[in-house]
């Protein structure tokens, strides 16, 4: 127990990558039924799961998965990696100027305009050329071993889907709009529902929490909303 509690957060990223790892493995051999409603179960389930592995990369940039800095690296490099080949070094500085910078002209995820826009900057930001290509090869690699749907809605859907989770409830939500003078973070937050913040972006929805406390993991945000 104590080794546990001294490595909690790197056993919790064990458990993502795991979890995302078989499950992905599981599906990409079943029988789709288009009709059967535990089908886009799983897809939901498998977004969960990318977006999962984007926090932890999150969180690896924040040097709380582990205090030992290489493994902390290996986490947030091997994460950032499975959720469509994100370059862990590229997000690194972008995320940091977030911090410092936010929701200004200098911060890399905030965009004044109106939600599409934002979300296309958002994209652009996240998303480049080599990973596009990366992923269009392992896509073309992978449904010469399983059918090409369970390829598409197992592992390249809910990847897209992810990305939408993470920027709706991570940056759209806490940042849009004006921010009272006093709001130090420019930074809203969910109302309190913890059932309801692990379901919708590991508590990043609580998001004013984390700009105030970034050396909090994500499964602690939970403990220091008022």
């Amino acid at each position: 127990m104590p080794l546990i509690q001294k490595h909690r957060g790197v056993f919790i990223a064990f458990a993502i990558i795991t979890l995302w790892f078989t499950c992905l493995s599981f599906l990409l051999q079943q029988t789709v039924n288009w009709a059967s409603p535990l089908t886009y179960f799983f897809i939901l389930v498998q977004m969960h799961l990318y977006t999962g592995l984007f926090i932890t990369a999150h969180d690896a940039m924040h040097g709380v998965v582990s205090r030992n800095k290489k493994v902390n690296q290996l986490v947030g490099v091997s994460t950032a990696g499975l959720f469509a080949y994100n370059n862990y070094f590229r997000l690194l500085p972008r995320h940091h100027a977030h911090h410092r910078h936010v929701a200004t002209d200098q911060d890399p995820d905030y965009h004044g305009g109106n939600f599409f826009a934002w979300y296309y900057s958002f994209l652009k930001q996240y998303i480049t050329w080599p990973q596009l290509l990366l992923m269009a090869v392992t896509f073309n690699f992978l449904k010469l071993i399983f059918p090409v749907e369970n390829v598409v809605l197992y592992w390249m859907l809910p990847a897209i889907l992810a990305t939408f989770q993470l920027f709706y409830f991570g940056t759209y939500l806490p940042h849009r709009g004006e921010h009272e003078p006093d709001n130090k973070h420019k930074s809203g937050t969910q109302a309190k529902n913890h059932v309801w913040a692990f379901l919708s972006c590991y508590f990043f929805g609580y998001h004013y929490e984390h700009h105030d406390k970034p050396y909090l993991p994500w499964w602690q945000l939970y403990k220091v909303k008022s």
